[in-house]
């Protein structure tokens, strides 16, 4: 609840100060839950599944009312999976990243790896912050989804990652129950078409460029 504690104190300053602030408030694609088939619009149901997309849904809904009650330039980026080799090691991508990069290199170990059936949009972390950007220049507040629009399995971004550096992913991809999570999303998907239609914003990168990218700062 630490993020909504955050996001309300920032809220009042920005009410209270008598500037012409614009605020945005890093929401997540989270809230939504599973998907299914229909990709996620603005308008889409929250259907929050863990306590981290429950605090992102009551942040969102924060700002909202803050906007509405206020009349306060405040928007919300609903940002699906954003990636860059500044992720730390714990976030999936960069482990699998980092330790393909290893195998490469003549480690001997494994990749152990949870549920490879979830299905996630991949976005490039700095497409995603010039969209954070383009939210603020507008004339009026809004909430938007951000994301590439195209989904793709984990089994898929392994493979990609060890293709890119020459290795076939079965030889090394171990899959441990242990890591699966009780309330892991099945599929997330995003239509960002408010975003390219109003803030003529699109996602180039797709999980090929960026498994290679982030492969070219693993290298470093």
């Amino acid at each position: 609840m630490c993020l909504n504690l955050a996001t309300h104190t920032k809220r009042n300053r920005a009410r209270f100060v008598g500037r012409p602030i614009r605020f945005y408030n890093a929401s997540s694609s989270e809230c939504f839950g599973n998907t299914g088939a229909i990709p996620a619009t603005e308008t889409t149901p929250f259907r929050p599944r863990s306590p981290y997309a429950v605090a992102k849904a009551a942040a969102f809904w924060q700002v909202a009312n803050y906007r509405e009650a206020y009349n306060l330039f405040a928007c919300s980026g609903i940002l699906f999976n954003h990636e860059s080799p500044l992720r730390p090691a714990r976030f999936v991508t960069r482990k699998i990243i980092a330790t393909a990069c290893r195998i490469a290199a003549g480690s001997d170990e494994h990749l152990s790896i949870g549920n490879t059936d979830i299905i996630r949009d991949w976005g490039w972390a700095p497409e995603y912050i010039d969209a954070m950007w383009r939210m603020l220049q507008q004339d009026e507040p809004d909430d938007y989804v951000i994301a590439t629009g195209h989904s793709c399995s984990l089994s898929d971004f392994i493979a990609e990652t060890f293709a890119a550096l020459d290795l076939d992913w079965r030889d090394h991809v171990q899959v441990d129950q242990s890591l699966f999570r009780p309330t892991d999303l099945p599929r997330s998907q995003a239509d960002p078409g408010k975003a390219a239609e109003r803030l003529d914003w699109r996602a180039h990168m797709r999980v090929p460029d960026i498994v290679r990218a982030m492969i070219a700062a693993e290298s470093k």
